[in-house]
C-alpha cells in the first residue's frame, strides 16, 4: 500500500469535525459559561460520592461458597465472623473477676444494632478463642447483612468497643474492620496524593509552555476532568457498588490523561501558530489533527479498561464501570472546552514568558532542540536498527521474570500500614493464639452414611497442608486423634449434615491452602462436600480470573487490531502494537514481585508490609489499565509517523519526523501522568502503592524505550511493510478507515 493509498484524507469525516470544532469556537464564550455552570453543579453534585463508595468484591463467591455458608447457618446458626475483637487483660482470662467483665462485655457487643451473634472462650467455652498464655480472649462478632452494611456498621460500634474497658485492652480487626480502616486510608491518602500531583504537574506545565496561562489552561481542563469523574462516580453508586480504590483510580486517570490530551492539543496549536497560521484556524487543525487523535486514544483506553467487566468481581467491575466514562470525559473535555479556552485567551496566552527566569537557573527551554534531539537519536537508531532494539528488547524481558515466580493472594488487613491496629491485632493473634482461630477451611458434609463423618475427619487431617482438623469425634493430626472436639458433639453434626474444621498448615492463600480446598470438593468423601473460608475464596477468586484472563487479554487484542487497522490501515502496525505494548509492562510486573512480593527496595514507595504475594486482581487490573495507557502514547507516535508518511512516501524520513515530533511531548506527558500516578505510590494502603509504581513504571517505560527505541527501530527495519495489508483490508479501509491527518 502506497502512501497515497493508507494516508488519503476522509473529507467528510473531518468536515463533521471540523463543523463541530467552528460551532464551538464561533460560540466559545457559551461553551466556557456553560463549563463552568456544569462544573459548579457537577461539584456539588459529585461532592457526595466519597460517601457512597464501599470496600469489597475481592473475592468471587461460587455455588460451593454459597452453599456451604447456607449449610453453616442453617444446621448450627453459624455466620462467618466479620468483626474479631482482642480483649488483653492483666489478669489470666478465667479468673473470676475477668471472666465476668468478659461476660459483661460480650452482652455490651450481643446489645448493639447490627449485631447477629458474638462467640467468646467465656459463652462457648471454645479454648480456641483463649491465648495460649491465657490472658487474652477473642469475640468472634457476627454482623448483619452484606460487606457493605458490616464495614458501616464495624464503622459505627467500633470506636466504642475499642479501648481501655477495665480489665481489658481492646483492639479491632477482621473483615469488616480491616475494611473501614482501608477506606479511611485510601481518602487520606487521595487528599495526599493531589496534593502532591497538583504543584508537579503546574511546575511541568510551566516549564514546557514557559507562560503562566499556557500551562494553567490544561490544568484548569485536568481539574474540570476530576470533578466530571466525581460526578459519574455519584451516578454509578445510584445502580451498583462502587469500590472505594476506584475513586483514586479514576481521579487519577481523570486528571492524568485530560492534562495529557490537552498538552497534545495546545502543542499542536502553538505549532500551527508558529507556522504563521490565526489563532482559529490554528485551533481548527489542533482539534482536526491531535484532537483526532486525542478522541480515538480515549476510545481505545476505555475499550482497554472494559475488559474489566468480564470479571465476575465488583472491585474489578465497578472501575470499569467509573473509569470508562471518566477517560472519555477527559478526551471530549480537551477537544472541545481547551479550543475554547484557547480564543478566548487571545494574547495573553503568551503572556508572562518565564524563559528569562529558567535561563538564569541554568535551563535553556526550547522545543525546538527536544525535537532535535529525539531526531537526532532516531537518525543514530535508523542506522543500525536491530543492533539497538535486540539488546533493549532483551534487558525488558530480563526485567519481567521475578514474574515468573509470582504468587497470589486475597485483600485482607495486611495491605494496611503496620501501624494500623486491624493489622496489629491479627498478628498478635496469629503470634498468640493457636492456628485456626482467623483463617479456617470449613468443610461441610451433607447426606454422608452414618458412621462416615469420623474415618472422613482422619481422611482429611492427612491432607498435605492440614495443620490439624477437628470435627465431633476429636482433634486430629496426620490421621491420629491428639485430643477431644473444642466444642460440643452438636456443634459438628446435626440435621444430617456435619461440619469439619481444618486448619491450614500454611496461611490461607498458600499453594497447599488452594490444593487442600480442590482436594476435598474433588477428592474421594462421603455425601456432598462444601468448602467455605479464606481458602475456598482464594481459590474460587483464583479459578475464575484464570478462566476468564484469556478471553479479556482477547477482548483487548482484538479492539486494540480492529481499531488501529482502521486508524492506519495497515496489517502490520497493529500487530506490531500490541506485542510491543505488552512488552512495555514486562518492568511493571518484574517489579510488583521483587518490590512488593519479596519486599526489596521498600525504601522506594515507602515502608510497608511485604506480605510475600501479589493480590490476586491487581496484575489483572494494571493489565487493562497500562496497555490502555500504552495504546495513548502508540496512537500519538503513528498518528504523526502515518502524516509525514502521507506527504512524502519515505518511510525512514517519515520515522524520524515522526518521533523527533512527538518525542519531547510524549516525554512532557508521561512525566506529567506519571507524577499523577506516583502520587498513588506515597498511599498508606500497599495496594495502590503497587497500582502507582506499577503504572509510573510502565507509563515511563512505554513513552522512553517502547516509543523512542523499539518502535523506530521496528518500522525502520520494515520499511514500506509498515504499510501493508492485503487487499480485502485494503478495501475495508477505504471505505470504513478512520482517515485522516494525525
Amino acid at each position: 500500500m502506497g502512501a497515497a493509498d493508507s494516508c488519503s484524507a476522509a473529507p467528510g469525516s473531518r468536515t463533521a469535525l471540523v463543523k463541530v470544532t467552528e460551532l464551538v469556537l464561533g460560540h466559545r464564550r457559551l461553551v466556557l459559561a456553560l463549563t463552568v455552570v456544569v462544573v459548579a453543579l457537577a461539584g456539588w453534585y459529585g461532592s457526595g460520592a466519597v460517601g457512597r463508595l464501599s470496600n469489597g468484591g475481592y473475592a468471587a463467591e461460587t455455588a460451593s461458597e454459597r452453599t456451604a455458608e447456607a449449610e453453616l447457618r442453617a444446621a448450627f446458626s453459624m455466620e462467618r465472623p466479620r468483626l474479631v475483637l482482642l480483649l488483653r487483660a492483666d489478669a489470666p482470662v478465667d479468673s473470676p473477676a475477668v471472666r465476668r467483665a468478659g461476660l459483661d462485655y460480650v452482652r455490651q457487643v450481643e446489645r448493639l444494632p447490627g449485631v447477629t451473634a458474638a462467640q467468646s472462650p467465656w459463652t462457648t467455652g471454645d479454648p480456641l478463642l483463649r491465648a495460649r498464655d491465657g490472658r487474652s480472649a477473642v469475640v468472634a462478632v457476627s454482623l448483619a447483612g452484606d460487606d457493605d452494611r458490616a464495614q458501616r456498621t464495624a464503622k459505627r460500634i467500633v470506636p466504642g468497643l475499642t479501648g481501655r474497658h477495665v480489665p481489658f485492652d481492646v483492639m479491632a480487626t477482621g473483615e469488616a474492620e480491616s475494611s473501614a480502616e482501608l477506606q479511611r486510608q485510601s481518602d487520606n491518602d487521595l487528599a495526599r496524593a493531589e496534593l502532591f500531583a497538583a504543584p508537579v504537574i503546574l511546575l511541568v506545565l510551566l516549564v514546557v509552555f514557559r507562560t503562566v496561562l499556557a500551562a494553567l489552561l490544561p490544568f484548569a481542563v485536568g481539574v474540570v476532568g476530576v470533578v466530571l469523574t466525581l460526578t459519574i462516580l455519584r451516578v454509578v453508586t445510584e445502580f451498583t457498588d462502587v469500590s472505594v480504590f476506584a475513586l483514586n483510580l479514576t481521579t487519577a486517570l481523570g486528571l492524568g490523561l485530560a492534562v495529557d490530551y490537552s498538552l497534545f492539543l495546545l502543542m499542536r496549536f502553538r505549532e500551527e501558530t508558529s507556522r504563521g497560521r490565526d489563532a482559529h484556524d490554528a485551533a481548527v487543525t489542533a482539534v482536526r489533527t491531535a484532537g483526532r487523535t486525542v478522541f480515538f486514544s480515549s476510545l481505545t483506553v476505555a475499550l482497554c479498561l472494559s475488559a474489566l467487566l468480564l470479571f465476575p468481581l465488583y472491585f474489578l467491575r465497578s472501575l470499569a464501570y467509573a473509569a470508562i466514562p471518566a477517560v472519555l470525559s477527559a478526551g471530549v473535555v480537551a477537544v472541545v472546552v481547551l479550543p475554547a479556552a484557547l480564543l478566548a485567551a487571545g494574547r495573553w496566552l503568551e503572556a508572562g514568558d518565564i524563559t528569562p527566569w529558567l535561563r538564569r537557573l541554568g535551563h535553556r527551554p526550547s522545543v525546538g532542540a527536544a525535537e532535535s534531539w529525539w531526531s537526532r537519536l532516531a537518525t543514530r537508531i535508523s542506522r543500525r536498527p536491530l543492533r539497538v532494539a535486540l539488546p533493549v528488547a532483551g534487558f525488558l524481558v530480563l526485567l519481567g521474570l521475578p514474574f515468573t515466580q509470582a504468587t497470589f493472594g486475597l485483600t485482607d488487613e495486611r495491605v494496611l500500614p503496620a501501624h494500623a491496629e486491624a493489622y496489629r491485632a491479627a498478628r498478635f493473634i496469629e503470634g498468640h493464639f493457636d492456628k485456626g482461630v482467623l483463617d479456617p477451611i470449613q468443610v461441610v458434609v451433607r447426606g454422608a452414611s452414618p458412621g462416615a463423618g469420623e474415618a472422613y475427619l482422619r481422611q482429611v487431617s492427612r491432607l498435605d497442608g492440614v495443620a490439624y482438623a477437628m470435627g465431633a469425634s476429636g482433634r486430629y493430626e496426620h490421621g491420629t486423634r491428639t485430643g477431644p472436639a473444642n466444642l460440643p458433639p452438636d456443634a459438628y453434626e446435626h440435621a444430617g449434615v456435619t461440619r469439619i474444621m481444618a486448619v491450614p498448615e500454611d496461611n490461607a492463600f498458600s499453594d497447599r491452602s488452594e490444593q487442600v480446598v480442590r482436594h476435598i470438593r474433588a477428592g474421594p468423601g462421603p455425601g456432598e462436600r462444601f468448602v467455605a473460608g479464606a481458602s475456598a475464596l482464594f481459590t474460587d477468586t483464583k479459578s475464575v480470573i484464570t478462566d476468564r484472563l484469556p478471553y479479556a487479554a482477547g477482548l483487548i487484542a482484538l479492539v486494540m487490531f480492529v481499531l488501529l487497522l482502521l486508524f492506519t490501515g495497515s496489517l502490520v502496525v497493529p500487530l506490531k502494537a500490541i506485542f510491543f505494548n505488552t512488552l512495555s509492562l514486562t518492568a511493571s510486573f518484574g517489579a510488583m514481585v521483587y518490590v512488593f512480593q519479596d519486599g526489596h527496595l521498600k525504601w522506594l514507595v515507602g515502608d510497608f508490609v511485604s506480605t510475600g504475594y501479589l493480590d490476586v486482581t491487581v496484575p489483572v487490573l494494571m493489565f487493562c489499565a497500562a496497555f490502555g495507557l500504552s495504546m495513548d502514547y502508540e496512537i500519538f507516535l503513528m498518528s504523526r509517523i502515518r502524516e509525514q508518511y502521507a506527504l512524502h512516501g519515505d518511510n525512514t524520513r517519515a520515522v524520524i519526523e515522526g518521533v523527533g515530533r512527538t518525542g519531547s511531548i510524549i516525554t512532557a506527558a508521561a512525566v506529567l501522568i506519571g507524577g499523577v500516578l506516583l502520587a498513588l505510590a506515597s498511599s498508606g494502603v500497599s495496594v495502590l502503592k503497587l497500582l502507582g509504581l506499577g503504572m509510573f513504571l510502565a507509563v515511563l517505560v512505554d513513552a522512553v524505550v517502547i516509543r523512542g527505541v523499539l518502535v523506530p527501530a521496528f518500522m525502520l527495519v520494515m520499511g514500506r511493510a509498515n504499510w501493508w495489508a492485503p487487499r480485502w483490508l485494503r478495501w475495508l479501509y477505504a471505505r470504513a478507515g478512520l482517515k485522516g491527518e494525525g
